[in-house]
C-alpha cells in the first residue's frame, strides 16, 4: 500500500540521519578528505590545516546556514505548514532538521578547533592520532611481518 506520508518520513529520516550525524562524524575524523596528501604531511600542518579549515571554512559555513534556516522553520511553525502533496506530513520537523544539525556541527566544530590549537601550542597530544584507524598500508605491512 503506498502513502505519500510514508514515502515524506523516508525522506524525513534520511535528512535527520544526515544532518544530526554530521558532528559525530567531524569528531571521529570520517569527514571526505584529500586523506591521500594530509595523512602524508607532519602532523603539525595537518593541524593548522584542520584550524585554519576550521576557522575560515566550517564555523561560517555552519553559521550561515544555521541564521538562515531558522526564520524557515518559525515560518514553517507560524503557517502551519503541510506538504502539497495529499496526504503528507508537516514540514516543520524537517525544516527544524537544519538548524539543529548545524548547530551541532559548529559546536563539534569549535571543540575541534580547540584541540587543534591545544596541540599546537604543545598542551596536548595530537588529536588526530587519538581516534586514528589504521590505514590500508598499515594493516598490510603488519601482515607481512
Amino acid at each position: 500500500m503506498s502513502s505519500n506520508a510514508w514515502l515524506e518520513l523516508q525522506w524525513y529520516l534520511f535528512a535527520a540521519v544526515f544532518l544530526l550525524a554530521a558532528g559525530y562524524t567531524l569528531r571521529h575524523n570520517e569527514h571526505v578528505r584529500i586523506d591521500v596528501i594530509i595523512s602524508h604531511l607532519p602532523p603539525r600542518l595537518r593541524a593548522w590545516i584542520d584550524l585554519l579549515g576550521g576557522l575560515l571554512f566550517l564555523l561560517p559555513m555552519a553559521t550561515i546556514i544555521l541564521v538562515l534556516s531558522w526564520p524557515m522553520f518559525i515560518e514553517s511553525v507560524v503557517r502551519n505548514e503541510f506538504s502539497a502533496d495529499a496526504g503528507g506530513l508537516l514540514r516543520w520537523p524537517a525544516k527544524l532538521l537544519i538548524p539543529v544539525g548545524f548547530l551541532l556541527l559548529a559546536l563539534q566544530g569549535v571543540s575541534e578547533i580547540i584541540k587543534r590549537a591545544a596541540f599546537l601550542l604543545g598542551r596536548i597530544p595530537d588529536p588526530l592520532e587519538m581516534h586514528r584507524e589504521p590505514m590500508a598500508e598499515e594493516f598490510l605491512k603488519g601482515a607481512v611481518e
